[in-house]
Order: C-alpha cells, then sequence, then structure tokens
C-alpha cells in the first residue's frame, strides 16, 4: 500500500515537471529593442568642460540655475557630472533640505567626485555610477535632471531618455545644456535634440540662448505614458560629409539637414 501511494506521489510530481511551464518565472522581460541613433556620436574627451574659474566669471552656474528654477529644498541629479561643477553649485543652492545626486560613467571620475564632496563636506550630495545607456536613477524622486555638455556623448540617446523618465517627480524637468552645432564637433542641434526626446515622450518646454553656458539651455517634461521601446520612431539626418552611427574621431564636422520629426 505505501510503495502505491508513493508511486503516485511521483507521477503527480512529474506530471508538475512536464516542461511546458519553467520552474522559476521571470516576469518582467528586459525591454528592447531601442532604435539606434541616426547620428554621429562624440567621444567623452575629459571629465571638465572648461576650468571652473572661467565657467564661474561668465557667471555660468548662477545663470543656468536661475533660469531652471533650481530653489532650496529640490532634489536634482547632475548626470555626466564630471569633475562637479554642477554639483558642487547645486549643493550649495538646494540648501541642507535639498539632495543633489551627481552620476558619472566613468569609475575613476565617480570616485573622484566622492572624495571631492566628502573632503568640502557636502553632505546633501550622493555619488553613484552609470552605465552609458542606463543613468540608474531612483524613481519619482527627482525636481530636475541636470544634462550640462554631455547629451551629444550618449551613444543609445533612446534607450537612455526610456531608462530616465521614471526617475523625474510630478511636475520635474530635464534640463540640456549643449552647443548648437554637430554631434561630431560636441554639440547636439536644437532641432535634432527636441526631435530626439519627442520620440521618447517628453515635451519641449523652453529653449533659449546661454552664451554664459557656451550654447543653449533646453527644458523638457515627460508627457503621457512611457512608449514601448519598439514603438520609437528614430529621428533621421542627412550628414553630407559623416557617415551615420559613426565616431567623431579627428572627423571634420559635416553639414547636416535634420528632419525634426520622428522617422515614419
Amino acid at each position: 500500500m505505501r510503495l502505491a501511494l508513493a508511486s503516485a506521489a511521483l507521477v503527480l510530481l512529474l506530471a508538475g515537471c512536464d516542461g511546458s511551464q519553467p520552474l522559476i518565472r521571470h516576469d518582467e522581460r528586459e525591454p528592447g529593442p531601442f532604435p539606434a541613433a541616426d547620428r554621429p556620436v562624440a567621444h567623452i574627451v575629459s571629465a571638465r568642460w572648461s576650468t571652473e574659474e572661467a565657467r564661474d566669471r561668465l557667471n555660468e552656474a548662477v545663470a543656468v540655475m536661475n533660469r531652471a528654477q533650481i530653489a532650496p529644498g529640490m532634489t536634482v541629479a547632475d548626470i555626466g557630472a564630471g569633475e562637479g561643477y554642477y554639483t558642487v553649485r547645486l549643493a550649495q543652492r538646494v540648501g541642507k533640505d535639498g539632495r543633489v545626486l551627481a552620476e558619472d560613467i566613468m569609475p575613476a571620475v565617480r570616485d573622484a567626485l566622492a572624495e571631492r564632496a566628502a573632503r568640502e563636506r557636502l553632505d546633501n550630495v550622493s555619488v553613484r555610477l552609470g552605465a552609458p545607456a542606463d543613468p540608474k536613477l531612483p524613481e519619482a524622486s527627482f525636481d530636475r535632471v541636470f544634462m550640462v555638455h554631455m547629451y551629444h556623448e550618449i551613444e543609445q540617446p533612446y534607450e537612455f531618455l526610456w531608462r530616465m523618465r521614471p526617475s523625474l517627480r510630478s511636475g520635474g524637468l530635464v534640463v540640456v545644456v549643449d552647443a548648437d552645432r554637430p554631434t561630431a564637433d560636441h554639440g547636439t542641434p536644437p532641432d535634432l535634440l527636441r526631435c530626439e526626446f519627442a520620440a521618447v515622450g517628453y515635451q519641449l518646454v523652453k529653449i533659449e540662448d546661454m552664451p554664459s553656458a557656451g550654447g543653449y539651455l533646453a527644458t523638457f517634461r515627460a508627457t503621457g505614458g512611457r512608449p514601448d521601446p519598439t514603438a520609437i520612431r528614430p529621428c533621421r539626418q542627412k550628414s553630407l560629409q559623416q557617415p551615420a552611427g559613426a565616431k567623431a574621431d579627428g572627423a571634420i564636422p559635416g553639414q547636416h539637414k535634420m528632419i525634426d520629426e520622428p522617422d515614419s
């Protein structure tokens, strides 16, 4: 009798292992694929865009923070923070009740900035290592996300912007500062910037010249739902001198014609 019961239990157990269902279920699949950028991508050449003294003489950070309406108590992300020019000044502006998360994808740069924050006793600053296609920001955490002179270095802009979207709080804004020149020449044409953000569901709030910051300032807000990655339509640009997707290794900047709507 015991042998019969044991045999029946074994049959039932094996019936549940017929291979039709995995024993370990994964509820979430990795998103993607994401479209590739149809433009050159500039190499990261330095953690420093210019000297801090030269930038302060132009009143750069104060002007940018004023136009971005940075106020005490805010939580701000500084993406591609480098040596921390904006990180330090944002920390001072948001004060003890605010927070700044500084992110960089280069471990040595991240470590040096963490040491600077500790040395200058910036208790409201955290430093994090991101990934080239994912800033790894916590969800619903930020009133502002700063991207200063770094957008043209993002190899997968659609995936990056898609993964960044959930980090914004209600009413939060992305603040981009860049030069108005081809991406191969370490800038981003404003039409291209607007198009790539729109493809991932961001709406342009304003764009204005910022000579003191070496270009322009644009702000965006996330609107509607986050699109499915496979539904993102990439922006197309025609380059007369440099093939799309190429690295900007010593290339002569080409003349570009932008089609400032996502490709149909």
